[in-house]
């Protein structure tokens, strides 16, 4: 099947730059073998459920892009079915410059990492950005079941084109605070323990 992806970025002047190369037919043979990726699987939904952050790119009407970190809780990125995503959109530093950029042309792309297993997707779509009182009631709930002292403005819905997964080169394993907890407290627990043997020895012996 045809792969969307490879269908929406391999423009004639990407395809140029391939055959410059030497890369143009196994990039043919990607675009026509390995789609068509254009909904997510259960596959890409795990993975976005577990992603505690993510870039969104877009494009303004002076033809730059712009890319914004988008950070919160794992999951705070949901998959509503297999050609939409959402998130909560809250109040930052009042710019708006991603909001306005896509009042003016709705397409984004998504860059999602896993650094410590070496993965990453990227997804195109179009985004539609909601004011939180014209939004559902339960999808506003659904998307803010956490604390944040920033207020919500917006629901961001993200229809999915396409997506793909990138090789895992050049990405440098990284660890978040709760993920070397998790290897680091057994260890602290068991040098505190073993401290305190020795305390207690040293004071059996005067």
């Amino acid at each position: 099947m045809p792969h969307r992806y490879a269908e929406l970025a391999f423009t004639p002047a990407v395809k140029a730059v391939q055959d410059n190369y030497g890369a143009l037919h196994d990039n043919e043979r990607y675009q026509s073998d390995f789609g068509p990726n254009a909904q997510l699987t259960q596959v890409e939904a795990a993975f976005i459920a577990h992603r505690d952050h993510f870039y969104q790119a877009s494009v303004g009407e002076t033809g730059w892009p712009y890319v914004q970190h988008r950070g919160g809780p794992p999951g705070f990125l949901k998959p509503l079915n297999p050609k939409t995503l959402a998130y909560a959109d809250f109040r930052g530093n009042r710019q708006y410059i991603s909001a306005g950029n896509v009042a003016g042309n709705d397409r984004v792309a998504l860059f999602l990492v896993d650094y410590p297993s070496r993965q990453r997707l990227k997804i195109l779509g179009r985004i539609k950005l909601v004011d939180i009182a014209e939004a559902d009631p339960k999808l506003v709930d659904l998307l803010r079941p956490y604390p944040y002292r920033a207020a919500m403005e917006r629901v961001a819905l993200i229809t999915v084109e396409a997506f793909d997964w990138n090789c895992n080169q050049h990405i440098t394993p990284r660890y978040t605070d709760a993920q070397l907890r998790q290897v680091v407290g057994p260890l602290e627990a068991r040098i505190a323990a073993l401290e305190a043997d020795l305390a207690a020895a040293r004071a059996a012996n005067g």
